[in-house]
C-alpha cells in the first residue's frame, strides 16, 4: 500500500501529522549492531521542526522511543520500532481544509483515491511522516559505517537562483551544520537566509536543490536492469515530500557534453585498485557502484501551503479563495537535508546485504 520501502532491509512507517505519533518499522537489521536513541535522536534533531528562524515554528522534541528490536543496547535481529509521539498539534488550524483544497497539495488526490483525508496537517502526506525515514535512516548509517566505512553528507547546494559550488569530495559534516541554512558556503548561505526570510515575510515559500554525496561505498552495489542502484536511489529520494527533481553525476548537464568529453576514463591507482580519472558517471555504471563517490542532486519545489491567499475550489465542486493557516516551512531544503541523507543510507544499506547474499556466499 505504499507504506514500506526495501527489500532486505526493509521498513514501513506509520502514523499521521496530528494524530498520536508517527514511526516506523524496521525489518531485516542484522542482529548484534551496538545502536543508542542518542544515535537516532542526533539525526531526529537535526530534521525536527522549531529548530530555526526559518522552520516552523511547530514545537516538537521530537523524542523517539525504541519499542521493540534492541536489547542492552543491541539489536536482536527481529523487527525494530520507533515512535515519535506528536505532543504540539494544533488541529484547528486546518479547519479551512476540511473542504478546501490547498493548491498544489495532497488534499485533492487523496480524496479522488480513498474518498477520505485527514485533513489536520496533511495526515501522511505531511513531511511529518519522514521521521520514520530519518530515525530507521541512523541505524542504516550505523551499519554502512561500521561494515565499509561509508559517509554520506548532504547540504543545501541551491536555494531559488542563489547556488553555492561545493567540492562534494571534501565537504565536512561541521560545515554543513555551521548555519541554519546547512550551505557549507558560509558567504552563500548568508545570502540564501536573507531571501528565506524575506520570502517568509511575505507568506510565500521558495525552493532549491539538495547535494548528497556518499564516500567510501563499496563496489559492486546494485543489480541490472530493474533494480540499478541509481533507479532505487531515485526512487528513495522522490518518494520525500516535495521532491520534484533526481540527478546523479553529470546529471542533465552531461547532455551537453560530447561522449569524449563526459567518459570516464579508467586508470589503476597505488594499491592496484581500478579506478576512474573523473566522476562524471556518480559513482555508478550499469546500475552498480564503481567505488566512486555517489554524488546526487534532488530538486525540491516551494512549500504548497503558504499564507498568501490563492485561488482553489472545495470538496462539493465550488471555487472560492484560500489562506492557508497552520506552521509550515518558508523553504524546506534545511530540513530535507537529512531526509535526503537518510534515504540515500536505506537504498545502500539495503544493497549491502543483498550483494551480501547473492555474490559473498561463495
Amino acid at each position: 500500500m505504499g507504506n514500506s520501502f526495501g527489500h532486505l532491509f526493509r521498513i514501513t512507517t506509520f502514523g499521521e501529522s496530528h494524530g498520536g505519533g508517527v514511526g516506523v518499522v524496521i525489518d531485516g537489521c542484522p542482529p548484534r549492531l551496538e545502536i543508542s536513541p542518542e544515535e537516532i535522536q542526533f539525526e531526529l534533531d537535526r530534521r525536527r521542526p522549531g529548530q530555526s528562524k526559518i522552520t516552523t515554528p511547530r514545537k516538537e522534541t521530537d523524542t523517539c522511543e525504541i519499542i521493540s528490536g534492541v536489547f542492552q543496547g543491541q539489536t536482536l535481529g527481529t523487527p525494530i520500532t520507533i515512535l515519535v509521539r506528536n505532543q504540539d498539534t494544533r488541529p484547528q488550524d486546518y479547519d479551512d481544509m476540511v473542504q478546501k483544497y490547498r493548491p498544489s497539495h495532497a488534499d485533492a488526490t487523496y480524496d479522488a483515491k480513498y474518498g477520505i483525508r485527514n485533513y489536520q496537517g496533511g495526515g501522511r502526506s505531511s513531511a511529518r511522516e519522514t521521521i520514520g525515514r530519518v530515525a530507521a535512516g541512523a541505524i542504516a548509517k550505523k551499519i554502512l559505517h561500521q561494515v565499509a566505512g561509508v559517509e554520506i553528507l548532504g547540504y543545501v547546494q541551491r536555494i531559488q537562483h542563489l547556488q553555492a559550488e561545493i567540492d562534494p569530495n571534501h565537504v565536512t559534516l561541521e560545515q554543513i551544520e555551521s548555519n541554519i541554512v546547512r550551505c557549507p558556503d558560509a558567504a552563500m548561505a548568508a545570502q540564501m537566509l536573507t531571501l528565506v526570510e524575506q520570502v517568509r515575510d511575505e507568506g510565500d515559500s521558495i525552493g532549491g536543490v539538495v547535494e548528497c554525496v556518499a564516500r567510501q561505498v563499496p563496489k559492486g552495489l546494485g543489480s541490472p536492469v530493474f533494480d540499478k542502484l541509481e533507479a532505487d536511489l531515485a526512487k528513495g529520494v522522490m518518494s520525500l515530500p516535495a521532491s520534484k527533481g533526481f540527478e546523479l553525476g553529470s546529471g542533465f548537464g552531461g547532455t551537453l557534453l560530447k561522449g569524449s568529453e563526459h567518459n570516464d576514463e579508467f586508470y589503476i591507482d597505488d594499491r592496484g585498485e581500478t579506478r576512474t580519472r573523473t566522476n562524471r558517471s556518480g559513482g555508478t555504471q550499469g546500475g552498480i557502484s564503481n567505488g566512486e563517490n555517489i554524488v546526487i542532486r534532488v530538486a525540491f519545489k516551494p512549500t504548497a501551503t503558504i499564507r498568501k491567499e490563492q485561488r482553489t475550489v472545495t470538496n462539493t465542486g465550488e471555487e472560492t479563495l484560500l489562506s492557508a493557516k497552520g506552521r509550515h516551512d518558508p523553504c524546506v531544503l534545511p530540513r530535507a537535508v537529512p531526509m535526503v541523507e537518510a534515504m540515500v543510507a536505506l537504498v545502500l544499506c539495503d544493497h549491502l546485504l543483498r550483494h551480501q547474499g547473492q555474490c559473498r556466499l561463495f
